[in-house]
């Protein structure tokens, strides 16, 4: 009886010949080189983090004690420079204030400034006309006398009216924009 390809006679279909697969030998190369690697990675690489950070270190300290040394350097160089400074002053005639402003101070001039506004809006000012007239009186001189203490340009005395009022505002406006507090 002719045999057929690819079939086998015995029961469980082995033909008896052996497929040619990997052999053992190079499979088990192949494990003992990877695992070597990998014992080898293992130790070695705590070892190369500890030697990479003595070397920082080491770099830091050598750089630290440049520093040290330029600074040292450059504090003698101050030292002798203040120390000139120092001597160069002390032959210096003391100069006169350029302005001595006499009155009140304008922190003075803002705390009455405030008391009269509040004065002018709220409390016996609604029910006496003549109060409530001396009350703007004192209010328009302490915006004129704020205004020259500051420098800026006011026009109250000469007006009268509405028109004083829009120049008190205006004034006002001008003195807060100076960074005076007028209102609390």
């Amino acid at each position: 009886m002719p045999r057929s390809i690819g079939r086998s006679d015995r029961p469980n279909g082995y033909s008896g010949h052996l497929n040619p697969g990997p052999s053992v030998e190079p499979v088990a190369l192949a494990h003992i080189a990877v695992l070597s690697v990998a014992f080898l990675t293992l130790l070695g690489l705590p070892c190369a983090v500890a030697a990479l950070i003595h070397t920082d270190q080491s770099t830091l300290r050598r750089h630290r004690q440049r520093q040290r040394r330029s600074s040292a350097g450059r504090e003698r160089a101050e030292t002798y420079a203040l120390r000139r400074l120092d001597h160069a002053l002390r032959d210096v005639q003391e100069i006169p204030p350029l302005f001595v402003a006499e009155g009140p101070t304008i922190e003075q001039i803002a705390f009455d400034l405030r008391r009269l506004d509040r004065q002018r809006r709220y409390g016996p000012t609604l029910e006496s006309e003549r109060w409530r007239e001396a009350v703007i009186r004192a209010y328009d001189a302490r915006l004129c006398l704020a205004c020259r203490r500051l420098g800026l340009t006011e026009h109250l005395e000469p007006l009268e009216g509405m028109d004083r009022d829009i120049e008190r505002v205006r004034v006002e406006g001008e003195l807060q924009a100076a960074g005076l507090a007028l209102r609390a």
